[in-house]
């Protein structure tokens, strides 16, 4: 256990779906399976069908009775099993899972993850992003997803001449976006990682950058990006060299994670989502607030707005404060979040980050901060041991009746 300096106890990812011709409500709905498993409660929504893409909640690995199956390959396929009854009552299969988060407590065990994730998917294995996390809110193993509903322009991308180990691709392409999967800063043939730790960062953009350009893209389509990190790799080193690869004031939103470990041994790994007609980009600033080097507050992609990380920090004399207990850092970080969007409606996909138990702090700060109405989806995962944590921090996506 050691002391946070500058990272976070709790961290929210919200969607919140932007459309210009339809109100959030008509097509923005909750989904919950028929199995006992998977059940309904005012926590958090199993998933949430926003017309174009399906948000699956973080899964554990509970079977329909409540158990808990005793080996990890059985676990892994009954997260898995809880992913796809959220995707069929949604009408789909899990052919149209484009991405994946995973969480794991034990990165000893990515080897058997990975093997059991190509078994059940085969040739049609999603872009995914795996990171090493102290605990998840059930067991040692959780996963979220999105889904696309048209398989329309969906397939695989691959850089020229890319060798690697893991059999996920790099990137999956839908008809509007490319998903990629996350990047470390290791050779991907050979699992070499650089000693100096702004040669992993540089490493791991360049990846990023490969994938993005086999796309037909480049960075600047990029909307929205996690980087995964380390203490081995200095947060200021990873910002500069990261500010490099974009134009000031035009970056993507972006929310940054402390994790336990990574796969590999790295220490710093990037994913994120492009839109793929740079037209439909934007981004997009409060206008009391300047321009920043490494992430812009908000940024479309067509009717969908993606934000980045805010925290709980309650503006003041003498430079403001940060909220003390866990419910109201969640909450003064809603509000803030919130003061990007205005006219933002629907909310459709949630992760947190926290030292205790949250879903019921986060329902309730819901009711009293968003109000009435759908429940988001949501992940909960503590993402490294800490002592003491100032911040909490929120990143979202949403979706409102007017552009």
């Amino acid at each position: 256990m050691r002391i946070l300096r500058r990272q976070l106890v709790l961290r929210i990812l919200a969607a919140f779906w932007l459309c210009s011709t339809l109100t959030a409500q008509d097509h923005i709905r909750a989904v919950v399976p028929a199995q006992a498993g998977v059940r309904a409660n005012r926590f958090y929504s199993p998933g949430v069908d926003a017309g174009d893409y399906l948000y699956v909640s973080g899964q554990g690995p509970r079977k329909p009775d409540g158990s808990l199956p005793n080996d990890f390959h059985d676990q892994v396929r009954q997260v898995l099993d809880n992913v796809q009854a959220i995707v069929k009552s949604a009408g789909l299969s899990m052919d149209h899972v484009v991405y994946m988060q995973v969480y794991l407590e034990d990165m000893a065990k990515y080897d058997e993850l990975k093997k059991t994730l190509s078994e059940y998917f085969g040739k049609s294995q999603p872009a995914q992003a795996v990171l090493g996390v102290a605990r998840t809110s059930d067991s040692s193993l959780e996963m979220n997803a999105v889904a696309v509903r048209s398989l329309d322009g969906k397939k695989p991308v691959y850089p020229e001449n890319y060798k690697s180990k893991d059999s996920a691709p790099p990137g999956m392409l839908t008809h509007d976006r490319l998903f990629v999967s996350s990047m470390a800063g290791a050779d991907p043939a050979t699992g070499k990682i650089p000693d100096d730790p702004a040669s992993q960062v540089d490493l791991s953009l360049d990846r990023v950058e490969a994938v993005v350009k086999a796309a037909g893209l480049e960075l600047k389509n990029m909307v929205f990006v996690n980087p995964y990190l380390t203490t081995e790799i200095p947060t200021r080193v990873m910002n500069e060299h990261y500010a490099r690869r974009f134009e000031f004031g035009n970056t993507p939103a972006r929310a940054t994670i402390e994790v336990s470990s990574l796969p590999g041994g790295a220490h710093i790994e990037y994913t994120g989502v492009a839109v793929r007609d740079l037209t439909q980009r934007k981004a997009v600033r409060p206008k009391n607030m300047p321009p920043s080097p490494t992430a812009s507050p908000c940024v479309f992609a067509g009717d969908t707005l993606y934000c980045s990380a805010k925290d709980g920090f309650i503006p003041g004399p003498h430079g403001g404060v940060y909220a003390t207990s866990t419910q109201h850092q969640l909450r003064q970080t809603m509000r803030n979040q919130l003061d990007n969007l205005e006219d933002g409606t629907g909310i459709a996909d949630c992760g947190a980050q926290s030292r205790q138990p949250l879903k019921i702090d986060f329902a309730n700060t819901w009711d009293m901060t968003v109000g009435q109405g759908l429940i988001p989806c949501l992940t909960d995962f503590h993402a490294v041991e800490y002592v003491f944590a100032p911040w909490e921090w929120c990143w979202c996506r949403a979706e409102s009746a007017s552009t």
